[in-house]
């Protein structure tokens, strides 16, 4: 492919279409659903959905009998239905589970993937995709993450069949990700490289042939923008210097930002609350992210009409905003999760607190107190030490050369034969389960144990906190998005 090639896939497929203001952040494994998305986007700002684990999510709902019909709704447009019929005879339950009846396992994420893993992939970001834009020419956008790359070429392209208009990534570097947009968005066979602990950079990669998969009568693709998640200004710069691996933005976290942040760039250093305290370093030189003369939107402790307003002065297109959405009733929380976070920011008692240990990932990770989740320490305790999901296993080469698959948060004796550290197990909770039954997915063990959630958002209450002022019993994306613009006005 010529630089004018990529240049042209590069570009908008409406080039008048202004960028958004608001930008709707990607939350947890469907917290950041296809309706918050579709709302968000009727409203003109960027609406995006969580990329992560969408396979899961779509075998569950169709386990859990697809109330609405919306799964089977968006399967029926996929473009090749011998597809997607091969996933509803496999997984589609009419009456739903029965009683305590577990959930059915989906293949787990491999190097070397089976077709059965990446046609469920590519069918599951298509569905939540196509029913986030179905119905409006709004912007809806997808986000990934770095440290999830075996999922990465699959998920994307389920995505862009499904007219995907951005791309997000985060927690990490994402270097190869505009050359796999460009690749995918003429159907090019594409090998993803993938980092393998005790391999050479490069040994290794994730393979995807979409004519393989989906046959020859493709429909025509757009290249989605991508815009890059970022912490500091050098990784902006990094990026932006090279056309190959340029995205079409940034967003710009600050260390208090929800989910996963970069670690302290210094010493950590613990206040009396045990909380990490940041300096200077961790924050990003905003004038040099605008030198690299990119769009760029800021995230992290900009949630509140003055935030806006204060990002716009610094350069920035606008926002990013998470929380504020994520407690919305458009989000994908089950709805006893979320009306009680939301009574607890309305009374001021909701906490957030940053754990260095809990996220398997090795990033700090922002966890919200709520009774009978996985913040409890006695909730942790009764929890039977497993990893049988998958979505942050690492690839290692083995001690006999053979290549594996490793997580600090199964037990720790496999963790261990596997080449890792014992201690590197220490207060790590398996987030991949506890983010499903965020959202009413939670498996059913055979025993009888149902997992329990792992909550997660932002560190700066004050716009939800403002906004339960005018909305105590809740509020919605669309007045969410009124009070951060300014159209609604202030509390008395």
């Amino acid at each position: 492919m010529t630089t004018d090639d990529a240049a042209s896939l590069r570009a908008p497929s409406s080039p008048g279409t202004p960028l958004p203001t608001i930008i709707q952040g990607g939350m947890g494994a469907a917290v950041s659903s296809w309706r918050l998305a579709s709302q968000v986007a009727q409203a003109g700002q960027l609406g995006v959905v969580s990329g992560i684990g969408l396979d899961m999510v779509l075998a569950r709902r169709l386990q859990d009998g697809d109330a609405g019909g919306h799964m089977r709704r968006a399967l029926a447009a996929f473009p090749v239905q011998a597809m997607a019929v091969r996933v509803l005879d496999e997984y589609f339950l009419p009456e739903g589970r029965a009683g305590a009846q577990p959930y059915a396992a989906v293949p787990k994420l491999e190097i070397d993937q089976t077709r059965e893993a990446q046609e469920l992939a590519v069918l599951g970001n298509f569905v939540e995709v196509w029913l986030a834009k179905e119905g409006h020419d709004g912007l809806v956008g997808v986000n990934y993450l770095e440290k999830v790359q075996m999922a990465t070429p699959a998920a994307a392209y389920g995505a862009m069949l499904a007219s995907v208009d951005f791309v997000l990534m985060g927690a990490g570097l994402p270097r190869e990700i505009p050359r796999l947009l460009n690749q995918l968005a003429t159907h090019g066979s594409v090998k993803f490289p993938v980092d393998v602990v005790g391999a050479e950079q490069g040994t290794y990669s994730v393979s995807l042939d979409p004519v393989d998969l989906l046959g020859t009568q493709l429909p025509p693709l757009t290249r989605p923008r991508f815009l890059a998640i970022v912490s500091a200004h050098v990784l902006a710069e990094y990026l932006a210097r090279d056309e190959g691996i340029r995205p079409d933005g940034f967003v710009v976290e600050g260390p208090r930002a929800g989910g996963h942040n970069a670690p302290p760039r210094g010493k950590v250093v613990l206040d009396e609350a045990g909380e990490p305290q940041f300096g200077p370093r961790d924050y990003a030189d905003l004038d040099k992210v605008a030198a690299t003369g990119m769009p760029f939107w800021l995230a992290g402790t900009y949630g509140t009409p003055e935030g806006l307003v204060a990002a716009k002065a610094a350069g920035a297109v606008g926002v990013q905003v998470g929380t504020l959405f994520a407690l919305s009733s458009d989000a994908g929380f089950a709805p006893e999760i979320r009306d009680e976070l939301v009574a607890q920011v309305a009374a001021g008692t909701l906490a957030v607190s940053t754990d260095l240990r809990a996220s398997p990932t090795g990033f700090p990770f922002k966890v919200a107190s709520l009774e009978g989740s996985m913040s409890d320490a006695d909730v942790v305790a009764a929890r039977p030490r497993l990893c049988d999901l998958g979505f942050l296993g690492v690839p290692v080469i083995r001690d006999n050369g053979a290549l594996g698959y490793r997580c600090p948060a199964e037990p720790e004796r496999p963790f261990a034969r596997k080449g890792g550290k014992p201690e590197d197990t220490a207060g790590r909770l398996c987030l991949c389960n506890g983010l499903m039954a965020n959202v009413g997915l939670g498996q059913t063990r055979a025993t009888g144990y149902v997992e329990r959630p792992l909550i997660t958002l932002g560190a700066d209450l004050d716009g939800p906190r403002r906004l339960a002022e005018q909305y105590p019993a809740g509020w919605t994306a669309h007045e969410a998005l009124d009070w951060l613009l300014g159209t609604v006005a202030p509390a008395a």
